[in-house]
């Protein structure tokens, strides 16, 4: 598990097995138990995804807050259930891991799927979370429109031909770089070789093609217009001007279905859809303006 420095893994078991989470060191982030409000990072779906997504960014919280970045389950160091993974499939998982990790409702930051996925969790447990900050939330279906290639799909249903695609064509080197560079990144120059080895690893996990596979086969896929109206909890969204197939256009008309509960809504320019990673030092700062404007920062 690749985890920022002053950070220690540490696991929870859930129903679809144990999750791996990072969190700080006692000793170097002296933070009692139960006197500071629960942060959870939660990394998107991609060729290798992790908590790795996030690592530049949440230890400039944890003097304030309890920080938590874990792997979800088929991804990172996370078990990897041999299985053809459905959105419920996270939205329980994520809702168990809250209920056992946190001892107050937590504000959680989510990325792109995971994040729409957030709001489906937040919906059916308004319990466990306090507020929400969302980066580019899409459920990849939205209005009834299929986001991304459509064409792909039909192929990774064939019996082995989706596996052997995976390992020959998506959980490389080359691969992991290309997915990075033209999805994740406005400007592919900011890609590192680390953030490529740390995907890859991640990538190549025994098992990983289920979980990846059923991402981008769509099965997770769902329409975030029809539920949105019924978040309650203080939400605010980050929206990368260049994310590919989630243009702003998109942000807008959902943010535009619930301005109750969704109190701030900022576009960052020049980033795609990790801005986490591509522009850390901004995204750290729209994350810390966003609880303030839900006014959910430490006391």
């Amino acid at each position: 598990m690749y985890i920022a420095p002053g950070f220690e893994m540490r696991s929870q078991v859930t129903a679809l097995g144990t999750i791996a989470y990072g969190a700080p060191q006692p000793e170097l982030w002296p933070l009692r138990e139960g006197e500071a409000t629960t942060l959870v990072f939660l990394h998107g779906f991609g060729a290798g995804s992790s908590a790795y997504e996030w690592s530049l960014v949440y230890p400039a919280f944890a003097a304030d807050y309890r920080v938590i970045a874990p792997d979800l389950p088929g991804w990172g160091q996370s078990d990897h259930p041999v299985r053809d993974y459905q959105a419920a499939d996270y939205e329980d998982a994520i809702a168990e891991f809250l209920e056992k990790v946190c001892p107050e409702p937590a504000l959680v930051v989510a990325s792109s799927l995971t994040a729409a996925l957030m709001v489906r969790v937040a919906i059916a447990h308004p319990e466990l979370v306090r507020g929400l900050v969302l980066v580019t939330p899409s459920g990849l279906a939205d209005f009834g429109e299929v986001l991304g290639p459509t064409w792909l799909a039909p192929i990774l249903r064939l019996p082995l031909v989706d596996r052997l695609l995976y390992w020959s064509a998506i959980a490389t080197r080359e691969g992991v770089a290309q997915f990075l560079q033209a999805r994740q990144f406005a400007n592919p120059q900011r890609l590192t070789p680390e953030m490529v080895s740390a995907y890859l690893a991640s990538a190549q996990q025994p098992n990983a093609e289920y979980a990846a596979l059923s991402f981008v086969r769509g099965d997770l896929s769902f329409d975030l217009a029809e539920i949105l109206p019924q978040l309650t909890v203080p939400t605010a969204v980050l929206w990368g001007e260049a994310a590919q197939f989630t243009p702003v256009a998109l942000g807008e008309r959902l943010m535009a279905l619930n301005t109750t509960a969704i109190k701030r809504f900022q576009i960052l320019p020049g980033v795609g859809l990790t801005p986490q990673l591509e522009q850390p030092e901004t995204t750290i700062a729209q994350i810390r303006l966003s609880l303030q404007a839900l006014a959910l920062t430490p006391v």
